[in-house]
C-alpha cells in the first residue's frame, strides 16, 4: 500500500497544480503567483513523502525498554 499512497497523493498534488495553473488571474504577477503555488505544492509533497517513507522504513530499529538485558 505504501507505493500506491505515494502515487495517489502525487496525482492529487499534480491535479491541484494543474488547476492552480489555469485558475490564476491574468496580470503582471501571474508568473510569480504560478511559481509560488507550484513550488509550495512541490515542497509540501516532498516533505510529506520523505516523512511518510522514513516512518515506513526506519533506518534504526526501535528498542524496547521493558526487556531484560542479556548477559
Amino acid at each position: 500500500m505504501s507505493f500506491f499512497h505515494i502515487v495517489i497523493v502525487a496525482a492529487v498534488v499534480a491535479a491541484l497544480g494543474a488547476v492552480a495553473w489555469f485558475v490564476m488571474p491574468k496580470g503582471k504577477n501571474q508568473t510569480l503567483l504560478r511559481t509560488a503555488v507550484l513550488l509550495t505544492l512541490t515542497c509540501c509533497y516532498l516533505m510529506w513523502a520523505i516523512t511518510y517513507l522514513a516512518q515506513l522504513h526506519p533506518l534504526i530499529k526501535p528498542r524496547r525498554s521493558d526487556l531484560r538485558a542479556e548477559y
